[in-house]
């Protein structure tokens, strides 16, 4: 049976959503019924009703599968509405903006047995699935730590695209986006996932370190350690605030060399130097799949986000990022297109990466001089 699909948020990230269905459609797999949106959406087949909100499409409409792409602070609420009214869910990333509420969204899919799938999308690829194998068999030897690195360049025009963005809470509610928490989040849920610690009890302790360059709430360049109940050290070092935009890696540092994961384009790089580039399965096609035969597991269940969820409880209630200090930051572009380049921030991001060490325990010159003591300070404007 084709089925009946609703999206919830058609503008950003969620128009690539609107697209897939559009996709599986043709095939007959799936059907987009309906959208739900405050604002106007565009360019949608001419039978699909629209809302502006998911509780009135699910009012009025039959749906068997909602697709949300919400800010991170409705996902809870969206969630627990599609499933009670018993419709499968695939949730974006980061799924929760809280430990608490992962618990919460935990106990409704208990409640409801329906089918909460997260946005990790590197979860379905073979190449991250091909890693954790090798990783698993022993074919790397001894692992000495995994790490995550992002070198990404976000402009003005990105913090400003909507209420949420760059803030930690938003009318009193936790949304907690950031550079480790949202953008590379991939990047943490893929290091979890390789170790064989995706669940929330996998995680033994979390350390963060937090610093912004742009006028945010939020961290956009941080490192943050992760140790898991198997003892495997996972280093974070990621940053929104760098010279050039290039493709995040994850790296597993083994006895027997080193393998590099880069995720946003399925490629992987072993030891002997050669590099393989995989196929990746399509989230809403895997819970499809799932619909027809429970049998057929879901690359990204809810339950394997809880690790990841532990490092966003571990940001959500640190200390507000310190500032990164003037000296240390280049600022290049005009209008929505300025941007904020941290110096020397890629050599830091490397060096963090190879000793699995957090930037204060590297030196890093924005550690030493950022004035915490303007922490809780609203950002400069």
């Amino acid at each position: 049976m084709t089925a009946r699909v609703a999206v919830a948020g058609v503008h950003g990230h969620g128009a690539s959503h609107v697209r897939n269905v559009a996709r599986l459609a043709e095939a007959g797999r799936a059907r987009l019924v309906a959208v739900a949106d405050p604002r106007p959406a565009e360019d949608l087949p001419p039978d699909v009703q629209v809302f502006a909100g998911l509780d009135e499409l699910l009012a009025a409409t039959e749906v068997d599968v909602v697709i949300i792409s919400t800010p991170i602070q409705t996902h809870l609420p969206l969630a627990t509405l599609a499933m009670r009214a018993g419709a499968d869910v695939l949730l974006e990333k980061p799924p929760t903006a809280s430990l608490a509420e992962f618990e919460q969204l935990s106990a409704v899919v208990a409640e409801t047995g329906r089918a909460c799938q997260v946005g990790f999308q590197a979860q379905a690829s073979a190449a991250t699935l091909t890693l954790a194998e090798l990783m698993a068999d022993g074919r790397l030897g001894e692992i000495r730590g995994i790490s995550a690195v992002g070198k990404w360049v976000r402009k003005a025009q990105y913090f400003q695209r909507a209420r949420w963005a760059g803030r930690r809470t938003l009318d009193g509610v936790a949304v907690v986006d950031g550079a480790v928490t949202n953008p590379l989040a991939h990047s943490t849920a893929a290091a979890l996932l390789l170790d064989g610690s995706p669940g929330a009890d996998d995680v033994r302790s979390v350390e963060t370190e937090l610093f912004r360059a742009n006028a945010i709430e939020s961290d956009d360049t941080s490192t943050v350690r992760i140790v898991t109940g198997r003892g495997t050290t996972i280093l974070i070092a990621v940053t929104l605030c760098a010279a050039e935009h290039l493709e995040p890696q994850v790296i597993v540092h083994g006895s027997t060399g080193r393998a590099v994961l880069k995720y946003a384009s399925d490629t992987l790089e072993l030891p002997d130097g050669s590099v393989e580039k995989y196929d990746r399965e399509d989230l809403l096609e895997n819970l499809l799949a799932h619909r027809a035969d429970p049998a057929v597991p879901l690359y990204c269940p809810l339950s394997a986000t809880g690790g990841f969820t532990r490092v966003v409880e571990a940001v959500r209630v640190a200390e507000a990022p310190a500032e990164i200090p003037e000296a240390l930051v280049r600022w290049e572009g005009e209008g929505l297109e300025r941007h904020p380049i941290v110096l020397d921030v890629e050599q830091w991001i490397d060096r963090a990466s190879d000793e699995l060490a957090l930037f204060s325990e590297l030196g890093a010159p924005w550690t030493s001089q950022s004035k915490r003591e303007n922490h809780d300070a609203e950002p400069r404007l």
